[in-house]
């Protein structure tokens, strides 16, 4: 397929920005860029999409979500509001993921995924919890990815809340898959696996090393980290150390490992974290949401944490998310100078990248030049001041929005175009959903314990 008359945003080293180019896609992966007339000249009898003057970017990354709580919007908590963040996990989200059956878990990925295609997100590193259905669950997520034609990062988490035998389950399903994409290309290659935790406070010290032992050396994890205080209050009890401290002697951190939110570390943990070029992921919505505080991410950046950013399972349109760290970061401090767009797009876009290459190595992933991954998306904005290298950031958190987004390619694959979805058919997904959602509230109820 050839793409013309499109204006390119690279996300290359330096960023450009080239008006009237084309692309020419083969094999999943952009075989030539240049100048529509030229690369059309050459190109007579290939297949033609006209970007009739679109912005043609790579699409967006998520560097940590959670498809499996899509069913969650709109559900009533019984009794009291949560007062904090371990009660929102005590109310909410730990008897929901024990609600999902198989078909759950398969449709709440589709919801997500319609989401991701509409609004331009082609990489999603998810991290899944169904305790009551484990076994074959990130088989079933990696059909639907496959169905949706995205690209996916796939763990479950492993944790001691719901037992021992469940907690055994949680580490051999994520071997089993592991292994399984060591000895398959699940998806055409385009889904993959390393190894899920929940989060210090519910894995002990056994878990961890049973965990470190059962995965390969060359595999990280994927784990939420001190995005509460009580993290930290539960580490210290545990073993006298704090969470990145107490990870790094059971061999969980590195540089295939992904420590999500961060945000009541302290200095030297901050240090543990850079030293073992181990990647944290920033979702400023959530946190907002759960009213744990702000993840100090510029400190972070500064010494050397590679920071990416992700949603927490909020919705699927990544500019949002770039909008709120923007903006949150300046009120947390009270000064406007606080979160520049640069270190917006050194996340977003920048390390992002880097992080999803890590799991997809074949080709370069986040930006249009020949020899890269053919992940890309059309933006229908018509600015009304002038758009250059140096301050589209800006012109992304004040005037993009994720319904500019007409079309979505993965691997060279269509998956919408001019905002039709070609390989999901989304009202027959929410049609299912809408039907088997009232049995899952009503499981959740059944779990959720008394006031």
């Amino acid at each position: 397929m050839l793409i013309h008359n499109a204006r390119i945003v690279t996300w290359g080293t330096p960023n450009q920005i080239l008006n009237d180019h084309a692309i020419v896609l083969e094999d999943g992966l952009i075989k030539e860029l240049g100048p529509t007339q030229e690369v059309v000249a050459a190109h007579p009898d290939s297949e033609k999409l006209d970007a009739q003057g679109q912005l043609l970017m790579p699409g967006n990354i998520c560097a940590h979500t959670h498809f499996y709580g899509a069913f969650a919007r709109g559900m009533a908590i019984p009794g009291r509001s949560p007062k904090d963040f371990p009660d929102i996990l005590a109310k909410l989200w730990w008897p929901l993921d024990k609600s999902l059956t198989e078909e759950d878990v398969r449709y709440s990925a589709l919801v997500c995924l319609v989401d991701a295609i509409k609004h331009g997100t082609t990489t999603l590193i998810d991290h899944h919890a169904s305790p009551n259905a484990i076994e074959g669950s990130l088989d079933v997520i990696a059909e639907t990815v496959d169905e949706a034609g995205l690209r996916g990062v796939l763990c479950y988490e492993v944790t001691d809340r719901d037992g021992v035998e469940k907690s055994k389950a949680g580490i051999q399903e994520n071997v089993r898959f592991i292994e399984r994409c060591r000895e398959e290309e699940v998806a055409d290659g385009r889904v993959a696996a390393t190894f899920g935790l929940h989060a210090s406070l519910t894995v002990s010290d056994e878990t961890l090393d049973t965990c470190r032992a059962a995965a390969p050396a060359d595999i990280g994890f994927h784990l939420h980290v001190a995005e509460h205080p009580v993290d930290e209050y539960d580490s210290l009890a545990k073993s006298g150390m704090r969470v990145v401290d107490r990870l790094e002697k059971h061999g969980i951190l590195g540089d295939r490992t992904i420590v999500v939110h961060a945000v009541h570390v302290d200095a030297r943990e901050i240090e543990l974290l850079a030293d073992s070029k181990t990647w944290v992921t920033h979702q400023p919505r959530s946190n907002m949401n759960n009213a744990v505080g702000i993840s100090d991410v510029e400190s972070m950046m500064r010494a050397g944490v590679r920071v990416c950013l992700g949603n927490d399972g909020f919705s699927n349109a990544m500019w949002e998310e770039w909008k709120t760290a923007y903006l949150v970061h300046k009120v947390w401090h009270r000064d406007p100078r606080r979160m520049s767009g640069g270190k917006i797009v050194e996340m977003a876009i920048d390390n992002n990248a880097s992080l999803a290459g890590s799991f997809f190595p074949e080709a370069p992933i986040g930006v249009i030049k020949p020899g890269a991954h053919a992940d890309i998306i059309l933006v229908d904005y018509n600015p009304t001041t002038p758009l250059n290298e140096g301050n589209l950031p800006w012109h992304i958190l004040f005037g993009f929005h994720e319904s500019m987004v007409t079309t979505t390619i993965v691997a060279g694959r269509l998956l919408m175009h001019d905002r039709q979805l070609l390989t999901l058919d989304e009202k027959a997904i929410s049609a299912r959903a809408q039907e088997i959602v009232p049995d899952v509230w009503e499981r959740y109820q059944s779990f959720v314990p008394d006031d």
